[in-house]
């Protein structure tokens, strides 16, 4: 198998597939047999998967109009060998601390360079989850129903931006369209959790997202 080969065919995987599995998982399902092969893979291995962009940047209208002294707390950008996912910025108030992330109000905003149906986005998120707490069969198909109703369909360039609000729920929009609310105080802190709980999936992505703070921190 030449290194092109590898390329081409990780391009064309269903991208749907991929968001139903841990992203390690992937370097599991075929072995790679030929030098060739494994230069390629490790080509884009050293591509970095997450990036601090630097600048001032204006929270979007929708995190403008719910907190007002929102500042950004990070970005990065979400890679999967070398394709990009999503590009991830955090929106904070001024007292906001990583290890109590759940305490306070915060936006979460996603612009995406893939397309992925609302239900995989959902059933991946109950699965992230699950990293964080185990849940009952029942619990999971109830909050990934949720999810799957509230979640929209994203393509290219859509951004979804989330609004966590302590002990109440959360707010969604998809551009300045409001989605609605999830009345849900537990499944809104748990979704946050997956990109900000210290037991995320993608530590790398979360140190980017909190690396501002970070850097203010005495």
């Amino acid at each position: 198998m030449h290194g092109n080969h590898v390329v081409k065919m990780l391009k064309n995987h269903s991208i749907s597939r991929l968001l139903h599995m841990p992203w390690s998982r992937f370097l599991l399902e075929k072995p790679w047999r030929h030098a060739a092969a494994l230069w390629a893979v490790l080509a884009l291995l050293l591509a970095p998967q997450w990036a601090v962009a630097s600048g001032t940047l204006a929270p979007p209208a929708p995190v403008q109009q719910a907190l007002a002294s929102a500042t950004l707390a990070g970005e990065g950008q979400m890679r999967f060998w070398g394709l990009r996912i999503y590009d991830a910025r955090l929106w904070v108030q001024p007292r906001f601390e990583p290890s109590a992330f759940d305490r306070l109000p915060l936006a979460l905003e996603l612009t995406y360079h893939r397309a992925f149906s609302g239900a995989a986005i959902a059933q991946r998120s109950i699965e992230e989850i699950q990293r964080q707490v185990p849940l009952s069969s029942e619990q999971s198909e109830r909050w990934q129903r949720t999810l799957s109703r509230w979640i929209p369909d994203v393509q290219p360039g859509d951004r979804l931006t989330g609004l966590y609000q302590p002990g109440s729920g959360m707010r969604l929009w998809l551009g300045e369209r409001d989605l609605g609310v999830v009345h849900d105080a537990e499944l809104a802190r748990l979704f946050f959790g997956i990109w900000l709980s210290p037991r995320t999936s993608e530590p790398g992505l979360r140190g980017a997202l909190l690396g501002r703070v970070v850097e203010r921190a005495p």
